[in-house]
């Protein structure tokens, strides 16, 4: 079980926005009181859930990566070889069993830069998830 404090620490992490709206709400509940102003709960409302809280969204969003969307695999450096089956597959020169043979020939073959730079990842389940996907864009 994990501890009190890291817990806070997650939530205010992953849920900053409910955090911020109930010390909004708090704060316009607590400001009529404090400053004897009637007309401050909703201002401090207003401000707080419709200007301030939107911006700050708008501020803390993450930047989608250069990997999302379906053309995320054409941003990187392609082998020639592989392109060039792809489309032949795709014009229907070649069948899926004789793809499938000069893929694992094309996996088997690659050098050993490529192989070095791409050490961190699974090259060959990288390109295979890459080759599912166009079949079965393919097939539709």
């Amino acid at each position: 079980m994990t501890g009190p404090l890291r817990r806070v620490a997650w939530n205010l992490r992953h849920r900053w926005r409910r955090v911020f709206a109930l010390c909004v709400v708090g704060g316009g509940v607590l400001a009529p009181l404090v400053t004897s102003l009637w007309w401050s709960l909703p201002l401090v409302w207003f401000l707080g859930l419709f200007v301030v809280l939107p911006v700050l969204h708008t501020l803390a969003k993450p930047l989608p990566d250069r990997d999302d969307g379906n053309d995320g695999d054409r941003g990187r450096e392609s082998d020639p070889a592989l392109d060039a089956l792809r489309e032949r597959y795709a014009r229907g020169e070649i069948d899926e069993r004789e793809f499938e043979r000069k893929l694992d020939r094309l996996l088997e073959t690659e050098d050993a830069e490529v192989a070095d730079r791409d050490r961190d990842r699974d090259v060959a389940a990288r390109i295979r998830g890459t080759v599912e996907r166009e079949l079965e864009r393919v097939r539709e």
